[in-house]
């Protein structure tokens, strides 16, 4: 990039069950009563990528900044962003809201005129609903280019970003000018761990806090478009079996009249 130009990156950052822990199913509803919860895997590798851009190309990044839309919950994973060295936040409080993709990447395309931002980096997806939306619908908003699943992502001269995205047999590079949006895969880096005494300071470090009904979002519809009538759990699989050859194998396969 040359010395004029100046990256200001947006990270959304969404807080969802820890991915470790396995959701409980009461009544059709997920119960998340003691539940722990933690900032999507995805979204903390699109932390850890900004991070990395501004650390290796310090003059040319003028702020990481980083949004969460939820409930006011949602400051633990900003403090966490902050700690690792996010410049600045934002939570968006939408109270006991369940918002939609579409939704969710309105009020983000009003942060991003607000904070001028022109590079967003955010995870592909939330591990709690599996949308794999938001990314897309924001590009789509807000009519920038974008580059899905990223595997690495490069700086190139000027103000163009080379990514890289595995994909079936092989990768696939996508070259563009700035703003875009980018989503990201697990294979684009390992997260950083946080000290005890970095957390500590981020509790101290201020968070701006919008609602819902703030003047910036008076014209954005967050109403919702689709009704999750209930969860259910998988059904268990059948157990398998194990054979002692390949004839033994085809054999069992006749017999179940699978060919």
């Amino acid at each position: 990039m040359s010395s004029k130009s100046y990256l200001r990156i947006l990270v959304p950052v969404k807080r969802a069950i820890d991915y470790q822990i396995r959701p409980r199913l009461v009544d059709g509803t997920i119960n998340t009563k003691g539940i722990k919860f933690s900032i999507n895997p995805f979204d903390d590798i699109a932390v850890e990528e900004a991070l990395r851009i501004k650390e290796s190309h310090n003059d040319k990044v003028e702020n990481v900044h980083c949004v969460s839309i939820g409930q006011n919950k949602a400051q633990d994973i900003i403090r966490n962003c902050l700690a690792k060295g996010v410049d600045s936040s934002t939570l968006i409080d939408s109270g006991d809201a369940s918002l939609e993709p579409l939704a969710i990447a309105k009020l983000l395309k009003k942060m991003v005129e607000k904070s001028n931002s022109n590079l967003i980096i955010l995870g592909k997806q939330a591990i709690d609903d599996d949308s794999s939306n938001t990314g897309q619908i924001l590009a789509g908003l807000l009519n920038w280019p974008q580059a899905t699943n990223a595997a690495k992502v490069e700086l190139l001269e000027g103000d163009k970003i080379k990514v890289t995205r595995e994909i079936d047999g092989g990768e696939e590079y996508l070259v563009s000018s700035l703003p875009m949006v980018i989503t990201t895969d697990l294979r684009l880096n390992t997260p950083r761990y946080v000290s005890l005494s970095k957390l500590m300071k981020a509790k101290k470090l201020p968070i701006e806090k919008l609602g819902l009904d703030h003047e910036l979002f008076k014209d954005v519809d967050t109403g919702s478009q689709l009704k999750v009538i209930k969860l259910e759990e998988p059904k268990p699989r059948d157990a398998g079996i194990q054979v002692d050859s390949v004839a033994e194998l085809i054999t069992k396969i006749r017999a179940d009249k699978l060919i």
